[in-house]
Order: C-alpha cells, then sequence, then structure tokens
C-alpha cells in the first residue's frame, strides 16, 4: 500500500539516492574499521576524485539516454546525479586540504606552482557550484533561458575534470582513456543532435 501511494518515480529516485551515498558509506565503514591501506588519506582522495567523476559523467548520460531510448524518465534523476557529483567533489578537496594537504595554508602557493593540476581541479569546482545552486526548479524558473546557457558549463567542467584526473595520474589519457571516450562519446552526440537542431531547428536541452 505504501509503495503503491508513494509512487514509481519516488522509489525510483530513492534508489538513486541509495546508490549515491553508497560509496560515501562503505569510505566511512572502511575508515571507522581502519581498512583503508597503507596511505588512509590518498586512498579516499583517489576514491572520492573518481567517483565524482563517475556521477558528473552519469549526469551528463541522462540526455543522451533521452535521446536514443525515447524516454524523458532518466531527465528525473539528472539532478540528483549532478549534485552527487558534487558531494563527493566536496568530499575530494576536503579529503585534500585537511588530510593529504594537511591544511599547510603557507605553502598552497607552492602546491599550485609544483602541482598544476590543483589548479585545474578548483577551476572545475568552482565552475560546478554555480551549477549546483541553481539546479533547482526556481532557479530555472527565475532565469529563464538563462538557465540553459549557464549549465552548458557542464562540458567544460568534464572537461576539465578528465585533464584534472589524467594529470594527476601522471601517465596521461592512457589510465583515463575509458572515461575519455565516455566523454568523446557524450559529447560526439551531442554536437550531432546540435547539428540536426540547426538544420532541422527542433528543441535542444542539456
Amino acid at each position: 500500500m505504501f509503495l503503491a501511494k508513494w509512487g514509481r518515480a519516488e522509489l525510483a529516485k530513492a534508489v538513486v539516492l541509495v546508490i549515491g551515498l553508497a560509496p560515501a558509506a562503505l569510505l566511512l565503514w572502511e575508515g571507522l574499521t581502519d581498512q583503508l591501506g597503507p596511505d588512509p588519506a590518498k586512498l579516499l582522495v583517489d576514491e572520492t576524485g573518481l567517483w565524482a567523476i563517475r556521477f558528473l559523467f552519469l549526469s551528463l548520460a541522462m540526455t543522451p539516454l533521452r535521446h536514443v531510448t525515447g524516454f524523458s524518465l532518466w531527465m528525473r534523476y539528472r539532478r540528483m546525479l549532478g549534485l552527487f557529483a558534487l558531494f563527493y567533489v566536496f568530499l575530494h578537496v576536503t579529503s585534500y586540504v585537511f588530510l593529504l594537504f594537511g591544511s599547510q595554508w603557507s605553502q598552497l602557493a607552492t602546491e599550485l606552482v609544483r602541482r598544476p593540476y590543483i589548479l585545474v581541479g578548483s577551476l572545475a569546482l568552482l565552475l560546478m557550484v554555480p551549477l549546483g545552486i541553481t539546479s533547482t526548479k526556481g532557479w530555472q524558473r527565475r532565469l529563464g533561458r538563462r538557465w540553459s546557457s549557464l549549465h552548458r558549463l557542464v562540458y567544460p567542467v568534464s572537461l576539465l575534470a578528465l585533464l584534472h584526473f589524467a594529470w594527476v595520474n601522471k601517465l596521461g589519457i592512457l589510465v583515463v582513456w575509458p572515461y575519455a571516450l565516455v566523454l568523446a562519446l557524450m559529447l560526439g552526440l551531442r554536437l550531432w543532435w546540435f547539428f540536426q537542431r540547426s538544420v532541422t531547428k527542433a528543441p535542444f536541452s542539456r
């Protein structure tokens, strides 16, 4: 009876919520039970960064899935997935600043020079914050057409995130090729649909 009243959409969102929180809960459990290995700070930084990219790319996948399957229900989960990406970015940054970097603010400038990938990651974060803040329907109504323009920042954010990921690994695109392939596919599909829209004048959304 409860599930019937709640509805499939709400149940599906609850499942997405559980899936989104599961990696953080697992990392927390491993930390509390001393299962994070010999370098727990680095593992936390690496894992939260990976999950941030995964959820970011999952949020980008919702529009292609809508076009390919013909079902608009995918769009219901785009905002949640995008917010989970932002959530794991904050965990990633917090883990780096307070655990790996040790809050040594006097050395921050030196770190930025020695490790410019930090600057790339910081730029991605700065671009993601307004996307998270304005992700609600209220902001969508307030901004009108500007909302779509603003949220196209997700494309440079995804490229910056991939560059940051490749740079951190020091082995370039060879290490991150699955993520690069997925991103290239999604952006390529968007470019193709944009071309089609320019020909047919059909509406297109992010």
